[in-house]
């Protein structure tokens, strides 16, 4: 299943010409293309699928779907402790509840994913 998952930009910058923005997914930051949308600025919420920031959203809206998300169990299934993390921060439980020993504790995840510390 391919999910959009909503996150948080905490920077832009441009690689190659294309504007491209450090995206917040509960505590996992991925790389993404903001070609759909150029003028999104750090601190908007925007829908990433497949890399690329397709849709900006209030902050209201992005954590209610991720608590949606996390309520039908989706995100660990598909993403990952950083995602569920997220989720359960969205609904305003202890997002470190969702760690595991020697998995979450900084430095690069799969894929060249940076974990915020």
């Amino acid at each position: 299943m391919c999910l959009a998952v909503p996150g948080q930009v905490v920077g832009r910058y441009e690689r190659d010409g294309t504007a491209m923005a450090e995206v917040d997914f509960g505590g996992v930051r991925k790389q993404v293309c903001l070609s759909y949308l150029p003028d999104v600025v750090a601190g908007d919420y925007v829908i990433v699928h497949v890399g690329f920031a397709i849709q900006r959203l209030d902050e209201r809206s992005a954590l209610d779907t991720l608590a949606e998300f996390e309520r039908l169990g989706v995100l660990e299934e598909e993403f990952g402790d950083g995602f569920t993390a997220a989720a359960r921060q969205a609904a305003g439980e202890d997002p470190a509840r969702t760690r595991r020993p020697g998995r979450d504790g900084g430095g690069t995840g799969a894929a060249g994913e940076e974990r915020a510390s």
